[in-house]
C-alpha cells in the first residue's frame, strides 16, 4: 500500500515538472512573438549596410597616379592599369582602369593601400547580371557612384519602416 502511494506521488512530482517545462517553452515562444521580423521582403526593402561595409570599388580618375600599387597588393592580380609614359614631364599619363568583379573577392587590399585615395568602397552590392562580362567595370563605371540606400525613395528600408511603428 506505501509503495503505491509513492507511486502517485512520484507521478505527481514529474507530471508537475512536465508542466513547469511545457510552460517555460511556451512563454519562451511567447517572448517571441513580440520581436520584429528577421526577414526582409527583398526587392522593396533593403538592410542598411554597416559602416565598413566591402561593396563595389568607387574609381576617381583624376586622382589616380598609376603606381600600380594596387595590382602589386591585389591577391588576384586584378585591377588592370594601362598607362604612358609621357618623356616631357617625366611622369606616367593613366590611359585605361578596370576591374572585373566577377573575379574580385572584395578583400579591400587595394582601397586600404592606395597611396591617393583614388579608390574607396560603397554600399553597392547589387552586382548580379545575365552575363559575366557586364561585371567588367572600366573607369566610367567605377566613378559612377551609387546612390545611397536611405536616399532611395522607392526602397523601403527597415530604420524607416522602425520609425513608423513608434510614430
Amino acid at each position: 500500500m506505501f509503495s503505491m502511494v509513492t507511486g502517485f506521488m512520484n507521478y505527481g512530482h514529474q507530471t508537475v515538472r512536465a508542466a513547469r517545462y511545457i510552460g517555460q517553452g511556451f512563454m519562451i515562444t511567447l517572448s517571441h512573438a513580440n520581436r520584429l521580423p528577421v526577414t526582409i521582403q527583398y526587392p522593396y526593402e533593403k538592410l542598411i549596410t554597416s559602416e565598413r561595409f566591402r561593396g563595389r570599388i568607387h574609381f576617381e580618375f583624376d586622382k589616380c597616379i598609376a603606381c600600380e600599387v594596387c595590382v602589386r597588393v591585389c591577391p588576384i592580380d586584378l585591377p588592370v592599369v594601362d598607362w604612358k609614359f609621357e618623356t616631357d614631364i617625366r611622369k606616367k599619363r593613366l590611359l585605361n582602369y578596370s576591374i572585373d568583379f566577377g573575379i574580385c573577392i572584395f578583400c579591400g587590399n587595394c582601397v586600404e593601400y592606395c597611396p591617393t585615395n583614388c579608390l574607396s568602397m560603397t554600399e553597392e552590392y547589387e552586382l548580379s547580371t545575365y552575363d559575366r562580362h557586364e561585371l567588367n567595370y572600366n573607369q566610367i563605371a567605377l566613378g559612377r557612384l551609387p546612390m545611397s540606400v536611405i536616399d532611395d525613395y522607392t526602397i523601403r528600408t527597415i530604420l524607416n519602416s522602425i520609425q513608423r511603428k513608434t510614430q
